[in-house]
């Protein structure tokens, strides 16, 4: 997996310095269950917004989780009266890029 810092875009802020596309970013995923030559979202044309199949961070940590073995909603400890997780009360797995059911069935057993 390779995960690129979000670039800089052309516009400036007089004090704060140049703006992050910062709300899109790009992830490369290989082998280990992911399925092979696909792209998943879309962005504008800028690379700025999302348009197309939003991925939200907990999700892909629950997928990565997932892809490793891992149930995300059973890595739970008990907090100050609040259940806390990595991918907290959010998280689910991104199906769309699972190379496929057989896999999917061999993580289920």
């Amino acid at each position: 997996m390779y995960e690129n810092r979000p670039g800089f875009t052309e516009q400036q802020h007089t004090f704060l310095g140049r703006d992050h596309h910062r709300y899109a970013f790009t992830i490369w995923m290989a082998g280990g269950g992911v399925k092979a030559g696909m792209t998943h979202g879309q962005t504008d044309d800028l690379g700025y917004w999302v348009t197309e199949n939003p991925v939200q961070v907990h999700d892909l940590q629950a997928t990565i989780l997932y892809l490793m073995g891992l149930d995300h909603t059973r890595l739970t400890f008990r907090f100050q009266g609040r259940d806390i997780r990595l991918t907290d009360v959010r998280g689910n797995v991104v199906n769309e890029i699972i190379s496929s059911a057989q896999f999917r069935e061999q993580r289920e057993s």
